[in-house]
Order: C-alpha cells, then structure tokens, then sequence
C-alpha cells in the first residue's frame, strides 16, 4: 500500500506543478497589442468568373 500511496502522492505534485505554471501565466505574463498587416491577393478577392 505505501507504493500506491506514493505514486498518488507523485501524480498530485507533478499536477500541482502544472496547475500552478498555469496560474502563474496567467497572473504574470500580459499580452502585448500590435497591429498586424496581412496581404491578401486579390485572386481570392475578386476571383476570376469562370466561363
């Protein structure tokens, strides 16, 4: 039974690491705006009229 205790005991730490990564990232971690510029070829705009 104490191996099955620590192998639960293993999975609860390593889930609790990466819950908490994730909150960390959340609170910490702030997003930069910028503008972006996509080119879009007018062929996918306007597409030629099929005959």
């Amino acid at each position: 039974m104490p191996t099955l205790f620590r192998f639960l005991f293993i999975l609860a730490a390593i889930a609790g690491a990466i819950y908490g990564s994730m909150v960390a990232l959340v609170v910490l971690v702030e997003p930069k705006d910028r503008e972006i510029t996509i080119r879009v070829p007018s062929e996918r705009l306007n597409p030629p009229a099929q005959q």
